[in-house]
């Protein structure tokens, strides 16, 4: 029988990589089609944010791992950091839904 800790850490949360931000109008967005180009605003050389739920936890550089894409990660939070972002906007700045980076 597994104790309670081994059954939180087993748990499943979504991570998400986020390459950019872009602003764009209704127009823009409803005249979009397949081929579209979006250019976002940041170099691809720019390491990617790492977010679990919508909180960055760390940063990393995009990689391809045979077919598919990776990130090697550079930085990533203390580990009170990204407990905390699993716990989900429960904490004291949970109207501040990004953790306070700046998109």
């Amino acid at each position: 029988m597994p104790t309670g800790l081994e059954t939180i850490l087993a748990l499943e949360v979504p991570v998400i990589v986020q390459i950019a931000e872009r602003i764009m109008t209704v127009d823009e967005v409803t005249s979009m089609a397949p081929g579209t180009i979006i250019d976002l605003p940041k170099s691809a050389d720019d390491d990617l944010e790492i977010r679990v739920n919508n909180k960055v936890i760390g940063t990393g550089t995009a990689v391809k791992v045979g077919e598919n894409y990776g990130i090697r990660v550079s930085y990533i939070g203390d580990l009170g950091e990204r407990i905390v972002a699993m716990a989900g906007d429960s904490g004291p700045d949970a109207a501040d839904s990004d953790g306070g980076e700046p998109a």
